[in-house]
């Protein structure tokens, strides 16, 4: 009598393939979503402690990050972003920062900026980053036209501050700016552009957009400066 034997199909059926193939895909995905994170966790660590140093431009992203934060206060402090914005030295240095910011918290920096701002806060930061002051071997200041124009933007963005629906004068923009500009001579080059840009009097607007004893100190900072 011939011996039967049961055969059995170890063959996968293909709904067990598709199944298995999603699983791989599943877990290969995971295995790289994984890998990536910790990657990028890895590398904003190496950023942090970079940041312990005042000037490095970690910790010119993380201040930036911190005015955006604002303590948790609804808005942004403007002052402060101000403030890391002035400091930073030149514009290979700031394009630097924006890597770092990006290393930091995996977001854009201009992004962030131009949600964070409101249109004439944004132009006297855009303003601040684009006129930075190129220093010469000699340690001494070469001033460009494009020096003067970027502190004339920066006063008229000060002048077009607005608090909600209320139009108003960022006078810490304004101290900022003149603070900022080295020489008399300087201002009547800041003057200069003030016009060309805008067909306005710098003199007029400052005295139309301050109050009288806000003028007077505030032009002070100037006459106190060297001719």
């Amino acid at each position: 009598m011939q011996n039967s034997y049961e055969y059995e199909d170890d063959s996968l059926s293909t709904r067990e393939v598709l199944l298995y193939g999603m699983g791989s895909l599943l877990l290969l995905g995971g295995t790289f979503f994984i890998g990536r994170k910790l990657v990028r966790d890895a590398v904003k660590k190496n950023e942090e402690n970079t940041s312990l140093n005042e000037d490095s431009v970690a910790n010119y992203a993380k201040g930036i990050r911190m005015a955006f934060d604002n303590d948790g206060w609804w808005g942004t402090d403007e002052d402060a972003l101000r403030n890391v914005l002035t400091k930073i030295p030149s514009k290979d240095v700031f394009e630097k920062v924006v890597k770092s910011y990006q290393r930091l918290y995996n977001k854009s920096l201009m992004a962030d900026m131009q949600s964070e701002l409101n249109t004439s806060e944004y132009n006297e930061m855009i303003a601040i980053i684009n006129s930075k002051v190129t220093p010469q071997k000699n340690g001494q200041v070469y001033l460009s036209n494009k020096q003067y124009e970027g502190w004339a933007k920066r006063l008229k963005s000060a002048f077009d501050k607005s608090y909600g629906f209320v139009p108003g004068t960022d006078e810490e923009a304004i101290r900022t700016v003149f603070n900022e500009i080295p020489t008399r001579k300087a201002f009547a080059q800041v003057a200069v552009a003030y016009n060309v840009l805008y067909n306005r009097n710098l003199q007029n607007d400052l005295k139309g957009e301050l109050e009288f004893w806000e003028y007077e100190p505030m032009m002070k900072i100037i006459l106190n400066k060297p001719q």
